[in-house]
């Protein structure tokens, strides 16, 4: 697949800063779900996974996002409300997601969930995730970290009825839709 160049404004959604594909560029990816990608945001080297946008149905193009770290916005010169010079591909190469404090506890506790999860691949982990931070309140997350020790102690490697199409992110999304930018 060949690089992909677009121009897409910063904007803020609660403290984070994201970039959103525009939809003629999200359409050339090999994937409506998660994807990953490297390339460079004003001459910047990155790879991260792009998040589907969620914004799907009558008169909405679906899409992709990203959040951009400080270190990223840094050297790129870049802040919410600049607009940006970026080119990226797909690549087969997955960077290995943040596990979050008490997933890694919970596996910790479970040698054949830890063995599991150290087998399965590193977009099977960031299904994983995705699930387990797709939910709003503490008591649903740990549930889901239940069912996951449970699915991955009895062998399953992903979890069952996840829509990699959504938006999973609580802080930036609302009904699996990412939130609207803040207009400064």
């Amino acid at each position: 697949m060949s690089a992909i160049s677009f121009e897409a404004k910063l904007f803020k959604i609660n403290t984070w800063t994201i970039l959103r594909l525009p939809e003629d560029a999200s359409a050339k990816l090999p994937s409506r779900g998660m994807t990953m990608v490297s390339g460079t945001i004003n001459g910047v080297l990155f790879k991260t996974l792009l998040e589907p946008d969620g914004k799907y149905g009558v008169g909405k193009q679906p899409s992709h996002w990203f959040r951009l770290d400080k270190k990223l916005l840094d050297d790129a010169s870049a802040a919410a409300g600049d607009t940006v010079q970026v080119t990226l591909e797909p690549t087969k190469e997955w960077i290995e997601p943040e596990v979050p404090d008490d997933l890694k506890k919970a596996l910790l506790s479970s040698p054949k969930a830890e063995a599991l999860w150290k087998d399965i691949t590193p977009n099977a982990r960031w299904d994983w995730v995705r699930w387990i931070r797709a939910v709003k309140t503490s008591e649903t997350r740990q549930k889901h970290i239940e069912v996951a020790l449970s699915k991955l102690n009895s062998g399953e490697r992903r979890p069952c009825c996840f829509n990699r199409n959504l938006c999973s992110e609580p802080y930036v999304s609302h009904n699996w839709t990412l939130l609207e930018p803040q207009i400064n």
